[in-house]
């Protein structure tokens, strides 16, 4: 799977949660945290950039090394584990996309 297709699966997400809590945008005020969870460990991480520093919204290329199965030439994501799944972080916890569409009413 290449960066683009990584890329629209986030973009499908947002279009899909567009207008609800499930995106960034929406649930930022309330303290959601752009994150990630692999579903077989269940590590979870905050979104960060390829710098390290946190991102506002979920980005492919500050993951840990070993849930990333590929990268192109120039070290960008193309290709991570299908067992991650993006979400976010609040009060300690993970919340899936939904569970954030549920708690935040726009």
């Amino acid at each position: 799977m290449d960066t683009q297709l990584q890329s629209q699966r986030l973009v499908r997400e947002n279009g899909q949660f567009s207008g609800t809590g499930g995106v960034s945008e929406q649930n930022q005020h309330q303290g959601f945290i752009p994150a990630f969870m692999d579903k077989l460990s269940g590590d979870i991480v905050l979104s960060r950039f390829r710098n390290g520093m946190l991102a506002p919204v979920h980005t492919l290329d500050g993951l840990p090394e070993c849930w990333v199965t590929a990268r192109d030439v120039s070290g960008r994501v193309t290709e991570i584990k299908s067992s991650v799944i993006s979400g976010f972080f609040r009060l300690g916890r993970f919340f899936t996309r939904e569970e954030a569409a549920a708690l935040v009413r726009i």
